[in-house]
């Protein structure tokens, strides 16, 4: 899109910082002043198709219209990043299933242990629990629910649909790719018996403090690789609602190049197994 289309579609400076704003607001993903073109490109196709002619008519209706849920989902999609593969920063997983997951079963005798993925993307990191807890043995042990969650829709859809790509691959051992999943049709299906062990993909916008509490009560929350999107203000935002609705003893993990320790006090940073997490201990 060049200068001349942006402008006729009302891509002024008194119209973009509107939505960017409004969307920190609610998604907590916020946008630099030096990444206003980006933001442009992606949202003008939500634009065009609702037959608006400017940014400031699409800002008006996600702020005042109380129908436009299903345009924030369109909204979501488009700013997401669905980076992601099976896996990924797996030294982190395999400290929670080995160290945090036994430690919690043994103060907790019987009880059901959840784990929440969120954002999950596609599945690949859900799926990447459940595969490291069932070559472990757990799932035969105790009783054990994984929810991800995406404030995506197109990004659960696609994890319901259990259909992966050779990029979703480039880090899972080729074992496990035989093990776990299926080929067809030039794609990698996930088994049955695998996708259960995830027990809900659900739509959740992490600013959703109501959706936040309900899975966040759980005493692993993996969180990862969403943070370097927000804000320090929406960082805070979500680690708060996460220290309020999670157990004591409870592990949050976040992504390798993700720090907490500027916003909150509420977690403590702790090696586990050869990987650092934060640990929510009082």
């Amino acid at each position: 899109m060049n200068d001349s289309q942006a402008d006729s579609l009302g891509l002024s400076s008194s119209a973009l910082p509107l939505l960017r704003d409004l969307i920190h607001d609610r998604m907590g993903v916020f946008f630099e002043n030096g990444r206003y073109d980006s933001l442009r490109d992606r949202l003008a196709p939500l634009v065009v198709d609702r037959g608006f002619g400017s940014f400031l008519d699409y800002y008006y209706l996600l702020k005042y219209d109380e129908g436009s849920a299903e345009d924030w989902g369109r909204v979501m999609d488009a700013i997401s990043v669905p980076e992601t593969y099976f896996w990924r920063e797996v030294d982190q997983v395999r400290a929670i299933v080995t160290r945090a997951v036994p430690e919690l079963v043994k103060a907790n005798p019987g009880a059901t242990l959840r784990i929440w993925s969120a954002p999950c993307a596609s599945g690949e990191e859900p799926l990447t629990i459940a595969m490291m807890l069932e070559e472990e043995g757990w799932f035969d042990r105790v009783r054990i629910e994984i929810h991800g969650s995406d404030a995506s829709p197109a990004a659960i859809e696609r994890a319901r649909a259990g259909r992966y790509r050779e990029r979703s691959f480039r880090a899972l051992p080729p074992a496990l790719r035989e093990k776990y999943f299926r080929q067809e049709d030039g794609t990698w299906t996930v088994a049955p018996a695998l996708q259960r062990r995830v027990a809900s993909w659900s739509v959740v916008n992490l600013l959703d403090e109501a959706a936040v509490a309900v899975r966040a009560a759980a005493p692993i929350v993996f969180c990862r690789n969403v943070f370097i999107y927000f804000s320090d203000a929406g960082i805070r935002n979500v680690v708060e609602q996460f220290a309020r609705a999670m157990p004591s003893p409870a592990y949050l993990c976040v992504g390798a190049s993700e720090s907490l320790l500027r916003v909150t006090s509420r977690f403590e940073l702790e090696e586990l197994g050869g990987a650092f997490v934060y640990v929510k201990r009082r």
